[in-house]
């Protein structure tokens, strides 16, 4: 059961006011991703303890990990976080709703979760909705965030990704695992915030690893980023202050992208 306190701090979905943002605001934002297939358990206990520092939303870690990440997040602000069907989405359904279940079970406050990516560019739209709303039913009231994994999609094929996504009672829809083609673009996240609208939240993931890139995405209806530079960021905005958020207002800021969180 997720913990009032940290429910409240993980509860936004819509797009952010940035001309409010300040640093403790800006670091909510980011799950700290702890997905990379080489970490060592060290390694995974650094992230924690650098997760908390910053005070980031969650730590969103491999599924093997979650019950140390559990523990080490116990007494923090930072929320457990896993994925499921990770990174294909071609698990079997059933298989995908006994891992979602297992998370929840062990801790997790959200999980992030891959749609079958062949079936929703076959446009089996039947199949994708029956899959996600059954999974989101099994593990309520634990928000669930659904991965579309975009590069592989027309406009046409992620605008009806996030529409069952909403039809299936999702918290978020995410562009991806970080592990596609390419990472997270300005234009999607706008077109995704713009069919989901302002009650279920977007996430980017993928190349988000500078201040100018978290902030584009967040101007262009983010109100979550996955993100492995969270200490490069946090540094970046102490260094440059609010004032960059003017920049990324008036729409100067670039947002390089690349395919890994």
């Amino acid at each position: 059961m997720l913990r009032q306190p940290l429910k409240a701090r993980l509860a936004n979905r819509a797009p952010l006011d940035l001309a409010l943002l300040d640093e403790k605001a800006l670091m909510a934002c980011i799950d700290h991703s702890l997905l990379r297939p080489e970490l060592t358990r060290a390694e995974v206990e650094a992230g924690c303890d650098l997760a908390v520092e910053w005070e980031t939303a969650t730590v969103c870690c491999r599924p093997a990990d979650l019950q140390f990440v559990v523990n080490r997040l116990r007494r923090s602000v930072v929320g457990p976080t896993t994925v499921v069907g990770f990174p294909h989405g071609a698990h079997m359904s059933q298989i995908k709703e006994r891992e979602a279940l297992v998370a929840v079970d062990q801790g997790a406050v959200e999980l992030d979760v891959v749609v079958n990516i062949g079936a929703l560019r076959a446009g089996d739209l039947g199949y994708v909705r029956d899959e996600l709303a059954g999974l989101v039913y099994a593990v309520a009231p634990t928000p669930v965030k659904v991965i579309l994994e975009t590069a592989y999609l027309t406009p046409e094929q992620v605008e009806a990704g996030c529409r069952v996504a909403v039809e299936s009672r999702a918290a978020f829809v995410k562009n991806g695992t970080g592990y596609s083609p390419r990472g997270a673009e300005v234009g999607e996240i706008a077109l995704m915030r713009r069919v989901v609208g302002n009650n279920v939240g977007v996430k980017a993931a993928g190349g988000v690893r500078t201040l100018d890139a978290l902030l584009a995405m967040l101007a262009a209806g983010a109100c979550r980023c996955g993100a492995t530079a969270t200490a490069a960021i946090g540094t970046e905005w102490r260094a440059r202050g609010p004032e960059v958020v003017q920049t990324v207002l008036a729409g100067t800021a670039k947002a390089p992208v690349s395919s890994e969180e």
